[in-house]
């Protein structure tokens, strides 16, 4: 009765929540006792029970009211089941599952772990064991990624092979790889799985060329499991993509599984040979993207998490909404302010923070202006601003012009109304329309999606 009775309220806040919110948040929570004095909820760690506690706790009286069930008290508490959980990426999982030291803030620091100390940092096959599936967390960034990978992982050599993966740096492709290699080998030990990076299979290859080194195709060709990160940078070397086309050709006959990482979709790597890029795009491609801000939230409460200190909701939205580029420096935001709050003796709260990443916000100054939005996105697309903020309704002006709305609505959150009439609009509905359709091709179009981060950039440089 109780699974039925949350799944229905699940069903419910599943209607009314982001994608994300309600992976990050719901997704792992039951229903696990209910009677005269209250109901218990369980939930996965110790942020997400403070998450409950403070922001859901009235969404969820009030879809349990719609189903007849008035509770005087609701509690959480955390489940101690050891469960996975796909809520986490650098999350406090349960006991029986040990947290890896390398996950904290740098060593210098003095943050409590309960990893073995001495855990080796690198695996066989060059796998960190820090890496896995339970430590990353999900959203609606990277969720189709963290599916395709645990299937992989279930299945190697038989579903998405080749499975490449590509995004900006930063955003977590080498820990979802490296997660995949790892449960392999947990769920089959004894498999093959080797991680390199492009540069070392170049550096290797090199090698066997100018000393006639032996041994160098049977190393590749003698696993299970090939993961290579950062292929962009085999491209132009043409030996190196022939020695790895027949590398890959090899494997892929013999349904050896195949994992790429790049910063770039095939088709958009230059000087990557045509019969090289064809094999890369026969599998599953995949666009790892910037995280949205509810799972930029999640990844620092569960980083604060591991360091032993909880973090005030005001403090991680804070951080999540001023450090937007990538994970790698939002974690070195919060490793900066965990590190300054203990040398001083204080909490890290909003304030610290404030004064503490001022040097990090250069990246994110305070006063961008609508004028300075139209004027990069016009010089992007080598175009007058008149020309932007005119009635031209060329394909080449009208994309630049919707791009320009998109990002003022975005870095500005300026009212539609004001975003047309910066654009010289009259009616406002064509401002949504814009913002909408550039919303909907970021996801789906990697061009434009290229076109709006570089504009970004270059806004915040």
């Amino acid at each position: 009765m109780h699974h039925a009775l949350w799944q229905s309220v699940l069903g419910e806040i599943e209607l009314s929540v982001s994608h994300a919110t309600f992976t990050t948040w719901f997704k792992n929570t039951e229903l696990v006792d209910q009677n005269e004095s209250g109901i218990v909820i369980a939930v996965p760690n110790i942020f997400a029970k403070k998450q409950f506690e403070v922001k859901f706790n009235d969404q969820i009286k009030g879809v349990l009211a719609k189903n007849g069930i008035t509770p005087k008290h609701i509690t959480y508490t955390i489940t101690t089941t050891g469960k996975k959980t796909r809520i986490n990426r650098e999350t406090t999982i349960s006991q029986e599952s040990q947290t890896p030291e390398s996950l904290l803030p740098s060593s210098n620091q003095n943050v409590q772990s309960t990893y073995t100390q001495n855990a080796p940092l690198v695996g066989a096959g060059g796998l960190n064991p820090r890496y896995t599936f339970d430590n990353f967390i999900v959203g609606s960034s990277n969720d189709l990624a963290y599916t395709a990978s645990q299937a992989v992982a279930a299945n190697p050599g038989v579903k998405y092979n080749p499975l490449y993966l590509y995004g900006g740096v930063g955003l977590g492709k080498t820990h979802l790889m490296q997660a995949v290699g790892n449960e392999i080998v947990k769920l089959q030990p004894g498999t093959r799985v080797v991680y390199i990076s492009s540069e070392t299979f170049v550096n290797e290859f090199l090698d066997y060329v100018r000393f006639k080194k032996k041994g160098f195709s049977d190393k590749y060709r003698n696993i299970d499991v090939l993961i290579v990160d950062d292929m962009q940078f085999i491209a132009g070397k043409e030996q190196t993509q022939e020695q790895f086309f027949h590398t890959f050709n090899f494997l892929h006959q013999n349904n050896k599984q195949i994992i790429i990482s790049s910063d770039k979709p095939p088709k958009s790597i230059p000087t990557l040979t045509e019969r090289l890029r064809s094999r890369f795009e026969m599998g599953m491609t995949i666009d790892v993207q910037m995280p949205d801000f509810e799972t930029r939230c999640a990844i620092l409460s569960a980083k604060a998490a591991l360091s032993g200190v909880e973090l005030g909701q005001d403090t991680v939205e804070y951080l999540a909404t001023n450090i937007k580029t990538n994970i790698r420096e939002l974690e070195g935001a919060l490793n900066q302010l965990l590190a300054y709050a203990e040398m001083r003796g204080i909490a890290p709260d909003v304030s610290t923070a404030e004064g503490l990443l001022g040097n990090i916000r250069h990246s994110r100054p305070q006063h961008i202006t609508s004028k300075q939005i139209i004027e990069r996105t016009a010089k992007h697309f080598q175009l007058k601003v008149e020309e932007v903020c005119s009635a031209k309704r060329d394909k080449h002006i009208v994309v630049p012009r919707q791009i320009a709305m998109y990002l003022l609505r975005s870095e500005l959150h300026l009212s539609f109304p004001k975003i047309a009439g910066e654009l010289g609009r009259k009616d406002h509905t064509t401002a949504i329309h814009s913002v909408e359709k550039i919303e909907k091709a970021i996801k789906l179009d990697f061009l434009i999606r290229e076109q709006v981060a570089s504009i970004r950039e270059k806004l915040y440089a």
